[in-house]
């Protein structure tokens, strides 16, 4: 179950305060799963269970080194653990599942009811907008009690109230539940309640981000622990004699379970605020969004290959043109052949920046055009005549290109999907589909511009808090991704000198010595190779959890893949030169 936003709250909520109270709140969630108690006891708490002894009993009873026993019995108990917990980790999923969603479900319902359609239509049309998911799911449960079980709406709203996970929308139903039985239209109670609902979310998506900073802080006290750890590993062999590979490559296993485990907990965190909008009808500079990507993708492949040929020496004549590769350093190796991966990402950066814009430009134009509308009392087309020629900015020309439909008489939806297409925006797609909706069923476009100018305003708000949060998450990531490799080659270089030294050293006069330095024990290129791989896959996942952060498009991870890999090769390098020149002063 994916999850994408966390608050001060929901902490408190999956937190208790005793142990008790935990194990009370893990064993009611079993009640809330999906099948049924005995068989996921069955199929994955009894397995689980088996495999963590296992691995507590290899961890016991074997000669392995420690740095093998403990990761390998730590992982056991990972699982098993996981595997307990997981019911509550569900139920507090589709908890934010709907609290991800909530202002977006209640601006919805605000704007259907302020039109001139029965309540209960409401309520039907929202549970069938799939892209509301648990939310939708909870309303539709409403109806489903309305329409089946002949119960009234305000029983069913206070009757889904006690069971609904998310402690926002169950309020809301026990609220409107009473206020519906007291006789009170929909609408003004909805009008009513939109700063309340806007206020919630405002909480839960800044609680988000204070998680995050947390969770920053706890990233880096692990990767940094984790590094001291793998330098540990590294260095130790050559007074053990220990093989020092399988140290290394235990811990780093264990280094990058660490990492993936922040990132899904980071995932899980993440406020839920895409920017882009994917349409099938497509957008203009489609084109060059996709010749970037393919240019970059083949240009990585292709460079990839090429040295690979002049590598290996499998190609005719390749090795003569790439003499050079004998003096090129092994961690260019990696940084320079997904070096073009990056001009997708800029591309995509660039595009991404301009989306945002088109979203603080929106709020002005929906105001406008429902101001503009409810004064003279025309059709949206009419009242475009005269305002796409203000200047709206990035949004501009999607404003002339819906005009212009409109003005051809192309079906207002189809116009008005075709406008969100263009903009690649996902908000401006959510908010000017409700716009629409709320004008084709008899809603005041004054009062729905005004409506939907404000939220989306808030909204846009929050999302700058965002980005200087991601601005903080990336610099960060850059500093210590240089630290680790910084750290890693020091103990490297620290230990190919010693091996180095204890070759030239004659070991029949010097015999103490040669009992105390294992050089032997060590193959150098192959642990270079290990922590290379460290590097890269640190920067894979760096990459992705900023892009999950901010919440652009997958693409941008490619600029920062590129960058992270660099500053890690360039670290590298720089290292290993600085310790020679030191130690062979």
């Amino acid at each position: 179950m994916s999850t994408e936003i966390g608050s001060t709250e929901e902490g408190d909520d999956f937190l208790p305060d005793s142990v008790g109270e935990l194990t009370e709140d893990v064993t009611e969630a079993y009640d809330e799963l999906d099948i049924p108690k005995r068989q996921y006891v069955g199929y994955v708490l009894v397995p689980s269970a088996v495999f963590f002894l296992v691995t507590l009993v290899v961890a016991l009873f074997t000669n392995f080194a420690i740095l093998i026993r403990l990761p390998l019995a730590g992982l056991g108990g990972l699982i098993f653990v996981a595997a307990v917990v997981y019911p509550k980790l569900y139920l507090n999923s589709k908890k934010v599942a709907i609290e991800n969603k909530l202002h977006l479900v209640m601006t919805h319902m605000t704007v259907l009811s302020t039109t001139n359609i029965d309540r209960m239509e409401v309520f039907r049309t929202l549970a069938e907008e799939e892209e509301y998911d648990a939310a939708a799911e909870e309303i539709a449960t409403v109806v489903h009690l309305v329409d089946t079980w002949n119960q009234s709406l305000d029983d069913a709203l206070r009757r889904r109230a006690q069971q609904v996970p998310s402690d926002n929308l169950s309020d809301f139903f026990d609220r409107l539940g009473y206020t519906i039985g007291a006789g009170q239209e929909l609408a003004d109670f909805l009008l009513s309640e939109q700063d309340s609902v806007m206020q919630n979310y405002i909480t839960v998506y800044e609680g988000a981000l204070g998680n995050l900073e947390v969770m920053k802080d706890l990233y880096m006290s692990m990767i940094l622990s984790m590094t001291f750890a793998l330098v540990f590993a590294i260095v130790l062999p050559i007074l053990t004699g220990n093989n020092p590979t399988l140290t290394v490559s235990s811990v780093i296993v264990l280094f990058m379970l660490v990492q993936l485990g922040f990132y899904i907990a980071i995932r899980a965190m993440a406020p839920y605020d895409p920017v882009w909008f994917h349409s099938e009808a497509g957008a203009p500079n489609d084109e060059v969004l996709f010749g970037s990507f393919v240019v970059g993708v083949l240009s990585t492949f292709a460079t990839i290959a090429f040295v690979g040929l002049g590598v290996f020496d499998m190609g005719p004549g390749i090795r003569g043109i790439l003499f050079f590769l004998d003096n090129i350093p092994l961690p260019l190796y990696i940084a320079v052949p997904i070096t073009p991966m990056a001009i997708t990402g800029i591309v995509l950066r660039i595009e991404e920046n301009r989306i945002k814009s088109r979203d603080e430009q929106f709020p002005s134009f929906i105001r406008a055009l429902g101001a503009a509308e409810s004064a003279k009392q025309s059709t949206t087309g009419d009242v475009l005549e005269t305002l796409h020629r203000k200047d709206f900015g990035p949004l501009t020309p999607a404003v002339v290109r819906l005009y212009r439909r409109l003005n051809i008489r192309i079906d207002s939806s189809n116009a008005w999907y075709t406008f969100a297409s263009d903009t690649r925006s996902y908000l401006i797609q959510k908010f000017s589909g409700m716009y629409l909706q709320g004008r084709a069923m008899g809603g005041d476009p004054g009062q729905l511009g005004e409506l939907i100018s404000d939220n989306m305003t808030t909204v846009c708000q929050l999302r700058q808090q965002r980005d200087q949060a991601t601005l903080t998450l990336v610099g960060l990531l850059y500093g210590i991704t240089a630290a680790s490799s910084f750290a890693f080659f020091i103990g490297l270089q620290i230990v190919n000198i010693l091996a180095d030294f204890s070759e030239q050293l004659n070991i029949s006069t010097v015999g103490s010595v040669g009992r105390i330095i294992y050089a032997g024990v060590y193959n150098i290129p192959l642990i270079e190779f290990l922590l290379l791989l460290v590097i890269l896959f640190n920067a894979v996942l760096s990459s992705v959890m900023i892009r999950t952060i901010d919440g652009g498009n997958k693409a941008n991870a490619y600029l920062h893949f590129v960058l992270l890999t660099w500053v890690g090769a360039l670290t590298a390098i720089g290292t290993k030169a600085l310790v020679t020149a030191v130690l062979s002063i």
